[in-house]
């Protein structure tokens, strides 16, 4: 087997790069009429979808094209637990964020220490950083899909199509698993599928510091991982959400698995 990209288990991670340091320095919060507090369910709303990047213009009015460099995965913004995570960048990035209603403040970014060989991604990635840290007036507008625009201190205007996250959609909150998937798919027999070919997979057990303690036995997954998008050829480790679906067909899985990263990758050599 041949190496091609070691990640360190988010368990164990200790090493993080600051985001780049010529973001604005914070604005100074932005009151819409007499609101100081967010209105009911605001917050809640916030943590309760994806937000993809929609449009992004500068204060003279430009399209922020760098912002753009991958356009089937645009820049994704999570919010839980008064945090702010940055997602299809080169690495992901994170932060402090509080909200107040009309306010967003992200503090200081750190991300993984991934290189990546397309520049355009590293450029949208410094601009994310430069960007979206700081203060931003807010503008959250319900919908099908809801939209979020945040306008930073420098003028710059992002707005965001929001997605119901996975725990929205299944309404429970899920169980944190590892997968190890085979570097190639398998015959299998599928209910509904005669030439459905089975990712291989098995379970992996890990402790506090991130140390490998188990791994269950190689089986057939008799259905597709939301969000992973597997490569013939390639091994991969990865970080699940499994949630319980309620009113399952008696010929499908009675759980769902939702990608949260990919925790480790190899290229298996060809024989």
């Amino acid at each position: 087997m041949k190496p091609l990209l070691i990640l360190v288990l988010p368990l164990a991670l200790a090493a993080c790069t600051r985001a780049p340091q010529d973001a604005p320095p914070p604005a100074a919060p932005v009151t819409v009429g007499n609101a100081a507090t967010p209105a009911p369910g605001q917050a809640d709303a916030l943590a309760a979808h994806h937000w993809h990047l929609d449009a992004a213009t500068s204060a003279d009015g430009d399209r922020i094209a760098a912002l753009f460099a991958n356009p089937d995965k645009p820049l994704q913004l999570d919010f839980a637990d008064g945090r702010i995570a940055i997602g299809n960048t080169c690495n992901r990035m994170g932060g402090e964020a509080t909200f107040d209603g009309v306010h967003l403040t992200v503090g200081q970014l750190v991300s993984t220490q991934m290189a990546c060989a397309d520049a355009a991604l590293m450029a949208m990635e410094r601009e994310a950083g430069t960007r979206l840290a700081g203060g931003h007036a807010v503008t959250l507008v319900a919908g099908d899909p809801p939209r979020l625009e945040l306008v930073n201190a420098a003028g710059d205007t992002l707005v965001f199509i929001g997605a119901a996250t996975a725990r929205t959609r299944f309404g429970v909150a899920p169980e944190r698993v590892f997968l190890e998937v085979a570097a190639e798919r398998v015959d299998c027999h599928h209910p509904v599928m005669p030439d459905y070919r089975c990712l291989q997979v098995r379970e992996l057990q890990y402790d506090g510091a991130g140390l490998r303690t188990g791994a269950g036995d190689w089986g057939p997954l008799y259905q597709e991982i939301e969000g992973y998008d597997h490569q013939p050829g390639t091994r991969n480790v990865l970080r699940l959400d499994r949630y319980p679906r309620k009113d399952v067909p008696a010929d499908a899985s009675a759980v769902a698995y939702v990608l949260d990263m990919v925790v480790e990758s190899e290229q298996a050599s060809a024989d």
